[in-house]
């Protein structure tokens, strides 16, 4: 029976096993003297020259970005890693049935272990890194899993007392922007994977970093697939220097730029609302429409500086409040000729220059609908009207959003608390973000969820528009000291609250509150009403490390590898384990029932059945085989014999033909 690898993709070797099939003669055997393994190794210089036209004798200069510690980084983004993902299913809400995920533990990790699952299936990642600016809290993380890196941040003073994964990344340190480099390029690397053909990845960050990102991403996506830089206008400095320095960016890339929709609108607007609210209430009042254009004009007047780019909706009728539109234009060519009489003269209304963009008989249905506007006389262009319920948003370069409105959003959540988390993103930044880039259907991640700011404005859009948007969060849990006065209010917050002082816990509880209080409030009847999300934490692999050296060998160690599980986990770590490694959705429904005495999981009724219990008896194996599941997984040492083991594979064989079994 074939055994599930537990572990996450070794990209180097399948990299190398493209070039193989490309390039055959660059590429040969080697066996690693250590374990004894064969594994594919390039002749790079053959390879140099296989793509060069003439002849090859050394490294040759191009247009680049490089820092020590680059080669580093692409081996860690590359190499494969033995951890699994463990359910925390007392801090997750709505464990069984929730399509979204927060996983808990450094991002690195998170992204190798989910890019089978979610390999090309995610529509947007955004990341907010921390910004490692020269005076501040810039952390930077500590990647100890390939190879002898440990020892080498070891020897280079990389690792604190404590062994902490987050380090501090002071100006001090000669590798200030090197060491951040390498953090952020592992990471957008492994990203890439899993972004959907027409999915896009936005970066958050202010001008200590921003042209670096921007290099990076040229490399990682190629400069051909730059959306564009958002420029965000957050604060009001009142302390300048030379420079006051009042914004962020936003850069956007895409996956493939090509495959993007043509024009990015968003229906999404919270002035929409408020103006249709307005309308709707004014209409009900007003049955003359003088006295409903006044009323309207009133409160106009009152707001017009709040209502952005809907400034122009300053009338109103029996069907809302609209704008005039002068969209009859035919643009840059001529179009169509006609007459259009004004209803008052009686006389031909003056035309575009270049004509109208639309027919006569479009024309007629126009005014049948009462969507033309007049000027007070035939002199002046007709425009048409467009009612506010039309509006879509366009995704402007620069906009000015107040940065403080994310504090605001946290202290509704936490009244209990003066601050939780400082300077978080807002929700309606991150809800202009989501409705530009992604559909009401789309999977979205947020690689560094700090506050989980995107996970609310996630339930939000569900809310408002329906659909099925889900999130996956990840968070390492960074621990809070009290090192400052923002730092020492969210440890009370914490301690008070009975939560582990760390970010990942102030990050969770977010998306409790906010999923609570949104069920509360008016939402689409489609809507799902999904606020849940399952917590899977980082960890070690469930095996015991079962490959001794026969100098090593102890007494006991041979009986210890009849069960190489480790005693501390459960038989849900373990189907995890088995997702992982499958590459199977982790939100899928799952269902466990008592079937002949043992426990057997169905996860999405039959694309996977596992059953870890021992004792596991032929009848049981024929019960489940009946059932003719996708795939099917038995826990190595579990059956109650040899001969019972050896039959597996044949009574599934003549049972369910097409299931795939494997053990672990």
């Amino acid at each position: 029976m074939e055994k599930l690898k537990m572990h996450s993709p070794d990209l180097s070797q399948d990299n190398i096993a493209k070039i193989r099939d490309l390039f055959p003669g660059c590429v040969t055997e080697a066996r690693d003297g250590a374990t004894g393994q064969l594994y594919l190794s390039v002749d790079f210089d053959q390879l140099r020259q296989e793509l060069s036209d003439s002849i090859v004798e050394g490294p040759q200069e191009r247009y680049r970005l490089d820092w020590p510690g680059k080669r580093e980084a692409l081996l860690a983004s590359n190499a494969p890693i033995a951890k699994t993902l463990r359910p925390a299913i007392r801090e997750s809400v709505n464990f069984e049935s929730t399509r979204n995920l927060f996983i808990e533990g450094d991002n690195l990790e998170a992204l190798k272990l989910l890019q089978e699952i979610y390999l090309g299936e995610v529509k947007l990642i955004y990341a907010d890194p921390p910004y490692n600016r020269k005076k501040g809290n810039n952390l930077v993380y500590r990647d100890d899993f390939v190879g002898n890196t440990y020892e080498y941040l070891e020897k280079t003073n990389q690792v604190d007392e404590s062994d902490n994964r987050l380090i501090a990344n002071t100006e001090a340190n000669g590798r200030f922007h090197s060491d951040w480099l390498s953090m952020i390029y592992q990471r957008l690397r492994v990203a890439k994977n899993l972004l959907a053909p027409n999915g896009v990845i936005m970066i958050s960050i202010d001008d200590a970093e921003t042209a670096n990102v921007l290099h990076i991403c040229n490399e990682i996506f190629g400069e051909s697939n730059f959306v564009g830089t958002l420029i965000w206008k957050n604060a009001t400095d009142n302390n300048p220097t030379n420079v006051a320095i009042e914004h962020e960016s936003i850069h956007v890339f895409a996956k493939s730029k090509a495959t993007l929709e043509g024009v990015w609108k968003s229906s999404v607007s919270d002035i929409k609302d408020v103006l249709l609210r307005v309308g709707g209430d004014l209409v009900a009042q007003h049955r003359n429409i003088d006295d409903l254009q006044v009323a309207y004009s009133s409160w106009y007047r009152e707001n017009k500086s709040q209502l952005g780019p809907l400034a122009d909706y300053k009338f109103i009728d029996a069907h809302g409040v609209y704008a005039g539109s002068r969209s009859v234009h035919n643009p840059g060519k001529e179009g169509y000729r006609y007459d259009v009489p004004h209803p008052e003269t009686g006389k031909p209304c003056k035309q575009p220059l270049m004509g109208y963009r639309f027919p006569e008989e479009t024309m007629k249905r126009l005014l049948s609908e009462g969507r033309v506007l007049f000027g007070d006389d035939e002199s002046k262009l007709i425009e048409l009207k467009v009612y506010a319920s039309e509006f879509e948003d366009k995704l402007s370069s620069v906009f000015d959003l107040d940065g403080r409105s994310g504090a605001y959003d946290l202290r509704a959540l936490f009244p209990e608390a003066s601050k939780v988390f400082s300077n978080p993103k807002p929700v309606v930044l991150m809800e202009r973000l989501l409705s530009f880039a992604t559909g009401a259907d789309d999977l979205s991640v947020d690689l560094f969820a700090g506050s989980s700011t995107l996970a609310q404005a996630v339930m939000e859009l569900a809310r408002r528009e329906g659909g099925r948007r889900r999130f996956i969060s990840i968070q390492y849990p960074e621990e809070i000291g009290q090192d400052s006065k923002d730092a020492k209010e969210a440890y009370n917050f914490c301690m008070k609250a009975g939560l582990r002082p760390n970010i990942a816990e102030i990050s969770k509880e977010r998306i409790r509150r906010s999923g609570n209080r949104i069920l509360r409030e008016e939402a689409q009847s489609d809507w799902n009403k999904d606020v849940g999300f399952r917590v899977l934490a980082i960890d070690t692999s469930n095996m015991k490390d079962v490959y001794y050296r026969p100098d090593e060998l102890k007494q006991g160690d041979l009986l210890d590898m009849v069960d190489n599980v480790k005693e501390d986990r459960t038989a849900e770590d373990l189907l995890f384990q088995v997702l992982v490694d499958w590459g199977v959705d982790l939100t899928l429904p799952i269902r466990r029932e008592t079937v002949q005495n043992k426990t057997v999981f169905f996860v999405d009724d039959n694309a996977l059945v596992a059953c870890f219990d021992k004792g596991v008896t032929e009848e049981l194996v024929k019960d489940l085989a009946k059932r003719e599941p996708l795939r099917v997984v038995f826990r190595d040492n579990g059956f109650v014999s040899d001969a019972v083991k050896i039959n597996v594979e044949q009574i599934f064989r003549q049972l369910s033909p097409s299931t795939e079994v494997k053990s672990i």
